[in-house]
């Protein structure tokens, strides 16, 4: 049966009102495909049915105790995540369950967690779930395939503009009974879609049906997952509580895992204040993101007494892109010649050497440190891809290797960027660089919330006020840089664009040219280029992991040579810092670390209370 005709049957049997035509119109094609317990991408999933737990986890880890982080950024003003509106809560993701679970020790597999059994079409033209008949939301009421359907609904019609891009060729979802719940798919290119659908919160119809999706609000809403939202205190804190009755806790993907007993987010404005309070023991656990903190800045008391500790985690995952993002949709950023002179004003060797201690890379990639990446001159494979949009690419895409060679010493790169500058029609009179033909001046305004990314933009600044380029910086708390987002209200600003070793759906709203205006879209810089629509729907539709990796690197090289943002740099890890009185299994999953299979020592908490309570 066609896609085409399943959704119109589908549809004309709900309009009929009957869910058991729709069940018995599928049984014969579902009985004819095995119930699995998850799914991988690409081969079969590593763990076979009925495994105990996660092999990284201590399934006999101890419950109790408190962990207590830095939310940096102001305040929060919503407790619903999945909206455009509101600045959400720190953590809120961990009331919900979704209907499958990944595993941090696999690149990408999914195993049930709402879902007990899953069917998959060989041809990848619908997937079905089975729903565990215990599940449970916080307030005692079952979770069904109601629950799903209506939650895909109202995510695609009220939600975030991501969902819309992630969930893109979903056709229908339909409960065929209370535990049973089908997705359609309008195409079956998409090898990672029959993994993601597995990824959706489950809302309780229950409670947002006839109330206000789209506001936000700082009600405790019940999820079905391993915490509830204990306490809200806008412009201070938040405060999850680890569920005593969580349905899901015995579950192999759940087992030895959501051990600690409150999770707490306190609120601070600046970074160097919530620095202040983890010196002091306010807060127990902080991932250290400035350099220079980590190279000189543990010299105090607690840490020299052996009661704060670090580590120092290696990320198994490509590096995440992080980088100064250019506003395409304002005029003077419109020439690539514009954009490429911009970028070198950016000294990576200076800042590696006098501010971050030489700790960093810098970051050639948007799949940085992969194979993903793109390197040297295309090959035949990529060329193959990239020959039919040769009128529309710029020659150096052919002709120039990756990474861009640019000099590195500044004076010569100063240089470069006035020849691009000159060329793209700007002059220098009176000491300002202007567009020969309008006589406007060239500005830039980077907008930041953070005041920690001053010393990282002002020596870009100072660089391009040599070339004549006006340049400032404007700093705003949270709720007004996303405003000014949402409403593409700035020159710059500094965007992350997480990668994994599977990318896919994520990277339409990422790239392509329709979130280019999307309010909330993570295509920050409002990019619309028809060639890399073409590679993303490509890279979706991959059939192999090695033709993944060689569309991943044909997308690379033109993203690259498109200088559509300022690249930063990488570590390869990430940089922990933590109060002594928690324990993890080791050696750690080799895909992410699991934070939520770590405990706490009540031993080790109470000697550390007792000696910060002397001080």
């Amino acid at each position: 049966m066609s896609t085409a005709l399943r959704c119109l049957l589908l549809g004309a049997l709900v309009t009929l009102g009957g869910l058991a035509p729709v069940a018995s119109l599928f049984a014969d094609e579902a009985e004819a495909v095995p119930t699995v317990h998850g799914l991988a991408l690409y081969d079969d999933p590593e763990l076979p049915a009925g495994f105990p737990h996660f092999p990284h986890v201590n399934p006999d880890a101890p419950r109790g105790g408190t962990l207590t982080q830095a939310a940096v950024g102001g305040s929060f003003d919503s407790t619903n995540p999945f909206i455009i509106r509101g600045t959400p809560a720190a953590g809120v993701s961990q009331i919900y369950d979704t209907l499958l679970e990944g595993n941090p020790g696999e690149p990408f597999s999914v195993y049930g967690l709402l879902a007990s059994g899953i069917r998959l079409d060989p041809e990848r033209h619908w997937i079905e779930f089975d729903l565990r008949p215990e599940a449970r939301f916080h307030d005692g009421e079952p979770v069904t395939a109601h629950d799903v359907v209506f939650s895909f609904d109202l995510l695609l019609e009220q939600g975030n503009p991501f969902y819309g891009a992630y969930y893109a060729d979903v056709a229908s979802v339909t409960a065929l009974d209370d535990h049973t719940v089908r997705f359609e798919f309008s195409a079956n290119h998409s090898r990672e879609l029959p993994l993601i659908v597995g990824q959706l919160p489950v809302l309780p119809k229950h409670y947002w049906e006839g109330r206000d999706f789209t506001s936000p609000t700082l009600a405790a809403h019940p999820g079905s997952g391993p915490y509830r939202i204990a306490e809200v205190d806008p412009g201070r804190r938040i405060v999850y509580r680890r569920d005593p009755d969580y349905w899901g806790r015995d579950l192999p993907v759940k087992r030895g895992r959501h051990n600690i007993d409150r999770l707490i987010y306190d609120y601070y404005r600046d970074r160097d204040i919530a620095w202040e309070a983890f010196k002091a023991g306010v807060l127990d656990y902080r991932i250290d993101a400035r350099a220079a903190t980590w190279a000189i800045g543990y010299d105090f008391p607690a840490y020299r007494d052996g009661l704060v500790r670090r580590l120092s985690v290696p990320d198994g995952q490509p590096a995440r892109m992080q980088a100064f993002v250019y506003n395409l949709r304002r005029d003077k950023f419109e020439d690539p010649r514009v954009r490429e002179a911009l970028a070198l004003t950016f000294d990576f060797p200076w800042l590696n050497a006098n501010i971050f201690y030489d700790a960093y890379r810098r970051t050639e990639s948007f799949f940085q440190n992969s194979d993903l990446a793109a390197e040297g001159l295309p090959d035949e494979a990529e060329l193959a891809l990239l020959e039919p949009h040769r009128e529309a690419l710029p020659e150096r895409v052919f002709e120039e290797p990756v990474p861009i060679d640019h000099p590195l010493e500044l004076r010569e790169r100063l240089r470069l960027a006035m020849d691009l500058l000159h060329d793209a029609g700007y002059v220098v009179r009176d000491g300002r660089l202007v567009d020969e033909a309008s006589g406007q001046p060239l500005t830039v305004e980077v907008l930041l919330f953070d005041t920690g990314m001053e010393r990282v933009t002002q020596p870009m600044l100072r660089n391009m006020s040599r070339l004549g380029v006006q340049g400032s910086i404007r700093i705003v708390d949270i709720n007004q840089y996303l405003n000014r987002l949402r409403s593409f209200d700035f020159d710059m600003t500094v965007g992350q664009f997480p990668q994994s070793n599977n990318p896919g759906n994520e990277q339409r709203e990422f790239w392509t040219s329709d979130f280019a205006e999307s309010p909330q879209s993570r295509n920050l810089m409002g990019l619309a280029n028809p060639v890399v629509d073409d590679l993303v729907e490509r890279l979706i539709r991959a059939e192999s992991r090695e033709e993944l990796n060689t569309i991943a690197r044909a997308l690379d090289r033109v993203l690259l040579h498109e200088h559509i943002l300022i690249p930063h740099y990488h570590s390869g890890e990430t940089r922990i810092a933590i109060w002594d009185k928690f324990a993890w299994p080791e050696p750690f999953p080799e895909y992410g670390m699991d934070l939520e299979a770590w405990w706490v020592d009540a031993e080790r908490e109470a000697e550390i209370n007792q000696r910060l309570r002397r001080r």
